[in-house]
């Protein structure tokens, strides 16, 4: 199997979210949906912001950014992200919003704080989403970081590699060929389905029955 080719972005969590900041990841999304199926888009994230990097940021960008990040989380291509060190900010942001993530020995998931509260951006809902409030508690309310071996065990990381080019190389090529369309509607289900009720799941759950079943019918036998 040939492996599908990567589109890869590197994210500063050091530098808060700026204009530049969500040009590059939409510029990363467009090049993914150019490029079309088999796609992989890979970040690289690693870095934590100090006490001080809300300064001079404003509600709009803040809301640019948590648009473009929400854009990259519903491509129709495998994304991966790779985290190494301290990570926070908006490295962390663009992790919790992959599909797998890798981690490097002694990596630290950290919401940043002001001294006084965590920052209350996306990550939060993620983390959240993810863990279940009474797991994510302690980093959200009080900023606790995630150790790389506990973020494995919770299942924020996929995998912990001295290696982390050698298992992003092996993710690519295990699940590389698996994006498109279809792979945006699990993702979809599988998110909406961690609060969703069955009576309410059904019918999007149905309505992509239906498509797979449409799309087995058109495939010759």
């Amino acid at each position: 199997m040939d492996e599908a080719p990567a589109l890869t972005l590197a994210v500063d969590g050091r530098r808060p979210p700026t204009a530049v900041a969500v040009k590059e990841l939409a510029d990363l999304c467009d090049r993914v949906e150019d490029t079309g199926p088999g796609a992989v888009a890979v970040l690289r994230v690693a870095g934590m912001p100090d006490p001080d990097w809300v300064t001079g940021l404003d509600t709009a960008v803040v809301t640019k950014w948590e648009r473009t990040l929400r854009r990259f989380e519903r491509l129709p291509a495998v994304t991966v992200a790779v985290a190494a060190g301290d990570t926070g900010g908006c490295a962390l942001d663009a992790l919790l919003a992959a599909d797998l993530r890798v981690v490097s020995p002694g990596t630290r998931l950290t919401l940043p704080a002001d001294g006084e509260a965590t920052w209350p951006g996306m990550a939060a809902f993620r983390l959240v989403r993810l863990l279940g409030a009474g797991r994510a508690r302690r980093a959200v309310l009080f900023g606790d970081p995630i150790g790389a071996e506990e973020a494995l065990a919770l299942g924020l990381a996929d995998e912990v590699s001295d290696d982390p080019d050698r298992a992003l190389a092996d993710l690519v090529l295990r699940y590389g060929d698996g994006g498109g369309s279809e792979l945006a509607v699990r993702r979809q289900l599988l998110l909406d389905d961690a609060t969703t009720s069955f009576e309410d799941a059904l019918g999007s759950h149905l309505a992509a029955c239906d498509r797979a079943l449409r799309r087995a019918a058109r495939e010759p036998a």
